[in-house]
């Protein structure tokens, strides 16, 4: 297929709507289908690949989301660098609601998911000890911050399965093990684009304070409603953000994203 964009977005909870005239795309894939019609569109002069990773009408929860199908698909259209934003809860008090946090590691704690593609005949592991593209990173962190948004530079977040929320006593040990977010889409999808050799990028937007971070029995538990909510409110900065960012991609970035494979094979 002809390459049709350069750079991908994929949406989170109740972000839906980010280009504005687009191109609606059907892929088809050996993984499957994947979860919506990519909208390809134009930012500052670059091609724009989104997806709705849970579909546009929010029908598919995070562990049936075929992440191999939305990946493969994005790399079919041509794209080179993703962007994933998804709504997170914080597990430190410092990192406040409307705060972005430009992740540099993960921790799953999913399980099921079909999270590589290569599964054999020949046996590939790629790394993942940095699983995020550093100029992606560095881009995402500078333009937040030039835009006056809170970013925090770096930071893990832990991927639950879902669609259960944590317990308070999860939440409590996700804290005290020094990670900084949580939420129940990171994974597999950024490890996926790194096994295809794409640069990616992840973007927390805290729209709750996670059930233990508080040690709070009065606390409210976090609800859908109330993220969605949050995740709308934070949707215009994310927007700003992607806007400033994107056209101010150089051609070539500063990272090993696109060698990955070297070395993984035996």
């Amino acid at each position: 297929m002809e390459a049709r964009a350069e750079i991908g977005v994929f949406g989170g909870s109740g972000f839906y709507s980010f280009l504005d005239d687009v191109e609606e795309v059907t892929v088809e894939t050996p993984y499957g289908h994947p979860s919506d019609s990519y909208f390809i569109g134009e930012i500052g002069g670059k091609k724009v690949a989104f997806l709705p990773r849970h579909g546009r009408r929010h029908q598919l929860p995070p562990h049936m989301i075929n992440y191999r199908a939305n990946v493969w698909g994005m790399k079919s259209l041509g794209v080179k660098r993703v962007f994933g934003p998804c709504a997170s809860g914080s597990l430190k008090t410092e990192v406040g609601l409307g705060h972005f946090v430009v992740c540099d590691q993960f921790v799953d704690r999913t399980w099921g998911r079909r999270d590589t593609f290569y599964d054999g005949p020949v046996t590939t592991h790629v790394s993942a000890a940095d699983p995020y593209c550093p100029a992606l990173r560095r881009a995402l962190v500078s333009g937040g911050r030039g835009l006056g948004i809170t970013t925090h530079d770096g930071g893990t977040v832990v991927v639950i399965q879902g669609p259960r929320f944590s317990t308070r006593a999860e939440s409590r040990w996700f804290s005290g093990m020094g990670w900084d977010v949580i939420n129940m889409t990171g994974y597999p999808e950024g490890y996926l684009a790194r096994e295809l050799e794409l640069c990616y990028a992840n973007i927390s937007l805290i729209t709750d304070y996670d059930v233990g971070v508080a040690d709070d029995p009065s606390m409210p538990p976090v609800s859908h409603h109330d993220v969605v909510k949050a995740f709308n409110e934070n949707n215009a900065r994310l927007r700003e953000l992607l806007f400033k960012v994107i056209p101010e991609l150089p051609a070539e970035l500063d990272c090993d994203c696109g060698s990955a494979l070297a070395g993984a094979r035996g």
